[in-house]
């Protein structure tokens, strides 16, 4: 497969309440049922954390599952196939994945160095929520970290956002920061050395695609 033939094909990031297809340019953010109706026919390959959607989908046979070719030296045992393929687009650098939890993961000289797990923002505020309605409330996304706040809406805010920040800078030190994810584009303003890009799991993806073929050939 070329580099134009690569650049040309569908490909899918199954989660775990959308799938994300990119087909080179733009990425569409489906319900699993539309994306089915609307993908069913075309060639794609994808990779997927939602193994109860597999009966659903392994009679596709347009689609091919190409989780088993992503893989990073480095990874362990439980690691999902998205971060894999996260951490394979660059081979420095520190990912962050913000969705309904935030992954952070470190990679050095294209080696997987290890990571953490945090709850994502809406996992956040939903726990807070749990405390009491008195602390019931939304993010402020305008919130400067440069000053204590002083409404409950701000400290919530501030206790959510400069603690993400604390640890993530803890272990980035000089490393290039990627952002992805729905609340990617967000957290990443608050980082100086950050670069927000959607299409960094599929870059990974496009990766291994390589990788795979070019083993292919030698065998």
């Amino acid at each position: 497969m070329g580099r134009k033939e690569l650049d040309e094909l569908l490909l899918a990031d199954i989660g775990n309440s959308r799938i994300h297809i990119y087909d080179g340019v733009t990425i569409e953010h489906l319900i699993y049922e539309d994306a089915i109706e609307k993908y069913a026919t075309k060639e794609m390959c994808y990779i997927s954390v939602k193994h109860a959607l597999e009966e659903k989908i392994e009679h596709i046979k347009s689609w091919k599952n190409i989780s088993s070719s992503v893989g990073i030296e480095g990874e362990y045992e439980t690691m999902g196939v998205d971060r894999k393929a996260l951490c394979l687009s660059h081979e420095n650098g520190v990912f962050v994945d913000a969705g309904s939890a935030i992954t952070v993961d470190v990679t050095e000289e294209g080696r997987y160095v290890g990571g953490f797990i945090l709850p994502g923002l809406k996992a956040y505020l939903q726990s807070y929520k749990s405390i009491s309605s008195a602390l019931d409330t939304s993010l402020d996304t305008t919130l400067s970290l440069e000053e204590l706040p002083t409404t409950t809406k701000e400290q919530i805010s501030y206790g959510i956002i400069a603690s993400i920040k604390a640890l993530i800078e803890q272990h980035s030190k000089a490393k290039r920061l990627y952002f992805t994810g729905g609340d990617g584009k967000f957290l990443s303003t608050y980082f100086e050395n950050a670069l927000y890009d959607e299409t960094l799991v599929f870059q990974g993806m496009k990766r291994a695609l390589h990788v795979s073929e070019e083993l292919g050939i030698r065998n």
